[in-house]
């Protein structure tokens, strides 16, 4: 039997390991911080200023950016048009993913389609895309959804195909209907690998909406990007390219924890 003075050690020994690990993390990620900008610096010494100009020089274009009121409106409209396509492409491809891996014999046929689909270049599309929807948002929102609905269809399909069999007797003894079994039991437990696809699909629809912005926009971050590759403004380019990079890697780190901590609650389910 443990004396109480032995578990406080014991305590105290977990709150310092956790506390060890989490001063490493920090360390470790301030490292990695400086040697990009070391690396990133070095760049710009070797290929010149013209080419890639320095970190703290891109970093006070971005502070001016964001000083001007009138930059606003461009992240207004990129931010308004990658959230309905990222809603849409989350929406369908959860919905899809599911009957995919309900339907086993759908999922082996649409499995490689979907594959074979999603390594196409989407750039090609983008003539097509214009056509049906004409110029505007809609055309922006509609080459974000095709970007990243895909990789969460497939995750998805993967999650229900793999769900564990008691879930499924569940449904039966339940006599759930498609719907109240998709709400109520497939959907919770395709969760973690649905966001694991969201975080993929994050990315990807970020990605083509800055491209729809590139060649068929008046307004927006890509439209932003475009005008500063005609005129050859580096350190513009620069300044969204990192406004652009802090804003995924802060999502991705959202969407990473929150993976984490539906793993840990299976695991503890289990």
């Amino acid at each position: 039997m443990k004396s109480p003075t032995g578990t406080t050690v014991n305590m105290q020994a977990i709150l310092q390991s956790r506390g060890d690990s989490a001063l490493q993390r920090r360390i470790d990620v301030l490292l990695l911080v400086l040697g990009m900008f070391g690396l990133w610096a070095a760049g710009s010494l070797w290929l010149g200023v013209h080419a890639l100009p320095y970190p703290w020089t891109s970093l006070a274009r971005l502070g001016s950016l964001l000083a001007d009121p009138g930059f606003y409106p461009h992240i207004e409209e990129t931010g308004k048009a990658f959230a309905v396509a990222l809603v849409l492409a989350v929406l369908g491809g959860t919905v899809l993913g599911i009957l995919l891996g309900i339907r086993r014999l759908a999922g082996d046929v649409m499995e490689p389609v979907l594959i074979a689909v999603y390594s196409v270049p989407k750039i090609s599309l983008y003539p097509i895309i214009l056509l049906v929807f004409g110029l505007g948002i809609s055309a922006k929102i509609a080459f974000g959804v095709i970007h990243g609905i895909i990789p969460i269809v497939l995750f998805t399909m993967t999650a229900v195909r793999n769900i564990r069999p008691v879930f499924l007797r569940c449904i039966q003894v339940h006599r759930l209907g498609p719907w109240a079994a998709a709400w109520q039991v497939l959907i919770p437990a395709a969760i973690p690998e649905v966001v694991a696809g969201l975080r993929i699909g994050f990315a990807l629809t970020l990605l083509g909406t800055l491209l729809g912005e590139m060649f068929a926009s008046q307004r927006g971050l890509g439209h932003l990007l475009m005008m500063a590759i005609e005129r050859h403004d580096v350190t513009l380019i620069m300044a969204l390219a990192v406004l652009l990079f802090a804003f995924a890697t802060l999502a991705s780190l959202l969407l990473l924890k929150w993976d984490q901590h539906l793993r840990k609650g299976w695991q503890r389910g289990d």
